[in-house]
């Protein structure tokens, strides 16, 4: 049973400052606006209802919310590594990752920024405030020159970073950042530095990063060994046995560390020694899932960047998403000083 002091967790915390990471991956940007039904209007022009925007606001989606939460976290350098467009979102998400250091991060007029459009309802909560969502994602595949540049780009950063976060996010193949020539060239790197603190989620490819840490929640791990499409429900049980297996299996083709998340049932560790279970963190409802598995993934990876062993480091990862579920209607962050309260509760919960 994994156990951790709040002086441990103070101590992991205070070198947080200290490390530099890296986010490689599709940068989308979340844009909302919120109507007041209250104030709905019919349209002269066509009889249909003209809803009115009474708040409008920005974030950085994706690869742009495991950003967030490192902020948040108070990492000591964050750098953006990706290619988005050379149009208005793209300016708006440069504006909302000002704090980051954004020089590989590349802006190309052949391709969208990548961007989810969210309407919110005024007065409702979590997922009942989102309306229909509007996508804006580039279906062709990434121009072979652009990748060129931004493996480039990688090679430059690669030295100064104490860890690597790569955030795959667009389903489509090769049209996203992590096309397979780009993920070749990571793993080549990861290969030639094992030391390297490197960590991968994917939507859809999680099975494809040899040598490099994973991080799937269940259903993908068991469609990853299942070769199974289709979409994946956070809430979705899938039997402990079947689970165990598919992620020994996939530790053992991938030639590394394989994490599982469950959900509220917290995260398995697949390593060369066994598995550790990481109990997760109950919290009352309602809550918003909106966003976890990015901010799991960079609480943990700045945690073992940190000097936290694996199992440590996926505590805090746990402590961190039981955090940003909680705030409703959007991308939820943590705090570091909201850390040592939730490490109490945890203890509550799962006494040794």
């Amino acid at each position: 049973m994994i156990s951790m002091t709040n002086k441990r967790l103070q101590e992991i915390i205070e070198r947080m400052a200290l490390v530099s990471i890296g986010v490689i991956g599709d940068y989308f940007l979340d844009k909302y606006q919120e109507i007041d039904p209250d104030l709905e209007e019919i349209s002269v022009e066509t009889g249909r209802a003209a809803h009115q925007v009474v708040r409008k606001w920005t974030s950085p989606g994706a690869a742009g919310t495991v950003v967030n939460n490192l902020l948040s976290l108070r990492a000591g350098r964050v750098y953006a590594c990706g290619v988005i467009g050379d149009d208005g979102d793209a300016y708006e998400l440069r504006r909302d990752l000002s704090e980051v250091e954004t020089s590989a991060l590349i802006s190309s007029s052949e391709l969208f920024t990548p961007v989810y459009s969210k309407t919110m309802v005024k007065g409702r909560e979590g997922l009942a405030a989102e309306l229909d969502r509007y996508d804006t994602k580039n279906r062709q595949p990434m121009p072979e020159a652009l990748q060129d540049k931004l493996i480039a780009s990688v090679d430059r950063i690669w030295p100064d970073l104490d860890a690597i976060i790569l955030a795959d996010q667009v389903e489509a193949e090769n049209c996203g950042v992590m096309t397979s020539k780009v993920r070749s060239h990571l793993i080549s790197r990861a290969e030639a530095e094992p030391s390297k603190i490197i960590w991968a989620d994917s939507r859809r490819r999680i099975g494809l990063f040899n040598k490099i840490t994973i991080k799937p929640n269940e259903a993908e791990c068991v469609r990853a060994m299942q070769q199974v499409e289709g979409e994946t429900n956070p809430d979705e049980f899938f039997d402990e046995d079947e689970v165990r297996r598919c992620a020994t299996a996939l530790r053992k083709r991938l030639g590394n560390d394989v994490c599982v998340t469950r959900g509220k049932r917290g995260a398995q560790i697949y390593h060369a020694e066994g598995m550790v279970t990481v109990p997760g963190v109950a919290v009352p409802e309602p809550t918003d899932p909106t966003g976890a598995g990015d901010s799991v993934m960079a609480g943990t990876v700045l945690a073992q960047a940190s000097g936290a062993t694996p199992s440590e480091a996926v505590l805090i990862g746990m402590l961190v998403g039981s955090i940003t579920v909680q705030v409703l209607g959007a991308t939820g962050s943590a705090r570091p000083e909201q850390l040592e309260q939730r490490l109490c509760l945890w203890r509550e919960q799962n006494p040794s």
